[in-house]
């Protein structure tokens, strides 16, 4: 018998941001906040080039085509603490 939990697979399904913040909805309920700064390529892009992004099809990585760039969901999860 096995005694290690199942651990559920946490991804992306909304993108939002704030002046200062990136919000990222999780398909928990959740939501994260990362604060612009902590993402330069991303704070140095226009608010129209932020608005362009893409969700992986499993929703683990969002994605910006007029970047290059991208973040995964474990990654924004070790950056920042959630949020309800």
């Amino acid at each position: 018998m096995s005694t290690s939990a199942k651990q559920e697979v946490v991804s992306a399904v909304g993108v939002r941001f704030t002046v200062t913040m990136l919000v990222v909805a999780l398909s928990d309920g959740r939501e994260i906040g990362v604060p612009l700064e902590r993402l330069p390529w991303l704070s140095k892009a226009s608010p129209e080039t932020r608005a362009r992004w893409s969700l992986d099809p499993d929703g683990v990585g969002i994605w910006w085509d007029d970047l290059d760039e991208g973040l995964e969901v474990m990654h924004l999860l070790a950056l920042a603490p959630l949020t309800t």
